[in-house]
């Protein structure tokens, strides 16, 4: 995945792993400026065709692997459910990520058709939509904050945990990046694992958790009802299908969902380029460019773009992703050097980011002993 039929790009023409400048010449007023206003008209048509678009290939996917991956002989029936797994948990990972533009109002201009239809999405992927809704909006608000990030918060190097320094090494990096993929998300949303740090235990489901304010409790307690419903609607499944029909037709491709879901955002905001801040040095701005664009190949149009766009995305949030690329392009000479894409092979630099971003340290001859970049073991 990566790399394939792009047209060159002048961020290339530097070593991708060099670091990234902390003090921006520009502001968010002047990005803002370059970009064509058109951009950011969202239009719940044009947005709700790509909801429509999406679902019908999620269906054709459906019909043909419930129809014909029964009739094939086995050794033929075992390569055809991997390929329709993937098949589906992509196309259903461009579902989410409408529902994750849903929550930031980038999909019409009414709120409360934002959240309706983001509710039904993330609901359907077993996503708690206005619990992690919030929780994002959090994570934008303090992107690479060590102090109030809501995610991805990576470790100083004394408090590296032993089993990591035990799993440093290839097979212990397989297990790292199969357990990361596989359970990362669902341990988020119970426990909230690699999060902030709360007084007390915080997850995405109770309504009292530290995670939320006052007036967002109730919208969890509905987030709690919209699982509690799939989950019933998945129970009469399994009474009506058979377990094995819906784990095969229905919660391995939600497994996929979320298994994109992490490694698009582990590889957006992993990196050796990418500096942390404490709360001596830290602004919204040094923190929002703190991210870099990946090449996803042909996913990055089935992903609807989020992939290669995530600097814009976290610059301006509320832009939908059909205009995301030509407000990225018309940004990205203001940004110079602040703008970086990595096109290195996903595998690729997926192995690379779990063997090298271990820990982070501020450099000891920096005078920004706020600043904290990434290092190996």
């Amino acid at each position: 995945m990566g790399a394939g039929g792009r047209m060159s790009d002048p961020s290339e023409g530097k070593n991708i792993l060099e670091r990234v400048p902390i003090d921006p010449p520009f502001t968010l007023s002047d990005l803002k400026k370059a970009i064509p206003a058109h951009c950011f008209e969202r239009s719940v048509i044009r947005s709700s065709y790509y909801v429509v678009h999406d679902l019908i290939v999620a269906y054709v996917f459906y019909f043909l692997a419930n129809t014909y991956i029964p009739l094939l002989p086995t050794p033929w029936a075992y390569l055809a459910w991997p390929v329709y797994w993937f098949c589906q948990a992509s196309i259903l990972t461009g579902l989410w990520v409408i529902g994750h533009e849903c929550g930031h109002h980038a999909f019409s201009d009414y709120q409360l058709i934002d959240d309706a239809v983001g509710f039904v999405l993330h609901s359907a992927l077993y996503t708690p939509y206005f619990s992690w809704k919030y929780s994002h909006r959090n994570h934008h608000a303090n992107t690479n904050s060590l102090d109030n990030d809501e995610v991805y918060i990576p470790k100083r190097k004394a408090k590296v945990a032993v089993y990591s320094k035990l799993l440093n090494n290839p097979p212990g990096r397989v297990f790292t990046l199969v357990f990361r993929l596989t359970l990362g998300f669902p341990l988020y949303l119970l426990t909230n694992i690699s999060g902030k740090k709360y007084g007390r235990f915080a997850n995405h489901f109770d309504p009292l958790s530290p995670i939320f304010t006052e007036r967002e409790r109730i919208q969890v307690v509905i987030s709690d009802i919209g699982i509690l419903a799939v989950l019933y609607a998945t129970k009469l499944l399994v009474d009506a299908k058979g377990a094995a029909w819906v784990t095969s037709m229905y919660l391995i491709p939600v497994l996929g969902v979320h298994m994109f879901f992490v490694l698009i955002t582990y590889l957006h905001h992993t990196h050796l380029s990418l500096p942390h801040y404490d709360s001596t040095e830290w602004n919204w701005i040094r923190g929002a460019l703190s991210t870099i664009d990946r090449d996803f190949g042909f996913l990055n149009r089935v992903f609807h773009d989020v992939t290669h766009t995530h600097v814009l995305h976290h610059l301006i949030s509320y832009i939908p992703h059909y205009h995301a690329k030509e407000a990225r392009d018309a940004i990205k000479p203001v940004l110079g050097e602040f703008y970086k894409i990595d096109r290195t092979p996903i595998f690729k630099a997926m192995w690379r980011e779990a063997k090298e971003c271990i820990y982070i340290e501020p450099d000891e001859d920096s005078e920004h002993k706020g600043t904290y970049w990434y290092h190996k073991m």
